[in-house]
This record gives C-alpha cells, structure tokens and sequence, in this order.
C-alpha cells in the first residue's frame, strides 16, 4: 500500500464503479455480501441507510488504513420498496405498478473511516414515468435489464426514455448519489 489514503468500493455494481471513477481517487471494488432484507416495520429511508452502513462495515477492517464507501439504492411506490425482482412476472409487475406514476428513487450512501468512525447522506429523487406500454414492458423484461435493478428499471437504460420529469439527483437513482458522495469524500480527505 502507498502512503495515499486508500479506498474501498463495497459494491459490485458496475454502475457504482464507474459513478466513483468520477472522482478520479484509487479505489478497490470489494462487494459485500450482507442479508438485504427489509426489517419488520423498517421504513424506506432508514432501510437504505442501514444497508449502505452495514455494506461499508461489512468490508471495513480497523487498522488496515482504509476508508470503507457503501451505497443503497431502493425504489419506493406508495411507501413500498419495490427491490430487486426476483423473475420476469415480478419485473413486468413493478413496471406496470410504476407505469403512469411518480415515485422516490432514495440512495444512501456511507463512508466508514479506517478508525471505524461512519458519516452518512441520503439522496431523495422524485421520478415520474410516462405510461408504458404493455408490449414494451414486455419487450424490457424479455431484455434482461430489469433483473439486477430496484424497481425492474434502469434509468441509464432503455426505461429512461419514459421519464418525464426527474426531481433530485439522476446519477442517485442510478445507485451513487455524487454529489453526496462528494461532499463524504472531501470532508475525509480523499477527494
């Protein structure tokens, strides 16, 4: 190890991976492998934060010099969180549920200090989808995309072109609020 400070990615997203390649800081990808479920009464925003928290503590080891960054990405309609789907019935579901409709796209992201010390931000987006089509809901899923997304979408993706408005951050419904996860990392330094 150099003497920068080094950081950790604990995230496999590749779309995480390229948002954090922004910053132009050495990073290495270490995904973390946490149960991600929603805990009885949990609401959407402590949720998000409690996964980014517990992904960043889940990779973070006192004493190796490194900073931890975990990031939470949830798909929220009618209060719900709409998760990862688990088959083509569930993805073309939520697409129909969100067809026509606003809902908040919420991204946490956390960054764990290598003395264990943890800050945190929460990005909130409002996303309003245009109606979809059922042969092009079904065209979607027949695609693959929705597979490894919150909500069955992608807004970087082929879903994008039915987004009407976008109130927030567009890189955190992607899955890595930047501008929060700048502001975490300029105040440890990093950036």
């Amino acid at each position: 190890m150099n003497d920068r400070k080094r950081l950790i990615l604990a995230s496999a997203s590749p779309r995480r991976r390229e948002l954090l390649s922004l910053f132009d800081i050495d990073f290495d990808v270490r995904p973390a492998h946490i149960d991600e479920s929603v805990g009885e009464g949990e609401v959407p925003t402590d949720y998000v934060r409690r996964m980014a928290r517990e992904k960043a503590l889940a990779m973070q080891v006192r004493g190796n010099g490194c900073f931890v960054i975990g990031s939470d990405t949830a798909v929220v309609l009618d209060g719900e969180i709409l998760g990862k789907p688990l088959d083509d019935d569930e993805a073309s579901n939520m697409l129909a549920a969100l067809s026509g409709r606003e809902h908040e796209v919420l991204s946490a992201v956390a960054l764990v200090a290598p003395d264990g010390r943890i800050d945190e931000r929460l990005s909130v987006t409002a996303v309003d989808l245009a109606e979809l089509p059922a042969a092009w809901i079904a065209r979607y899923v027949a695609s693959g995309e929705p597979h490894d997304k919150a909500g069955a979408y992608g807004i970087q993706g082929a879903a994008g072109v039915w987004v009407r408005r976008l109130t927030g951050s567009y890189s955190g419904v992607v899955g890595l609020p930047l501008f929060e996860t700048g502001e975490l990392l300029r105040e440890a330094g990093l950036a």
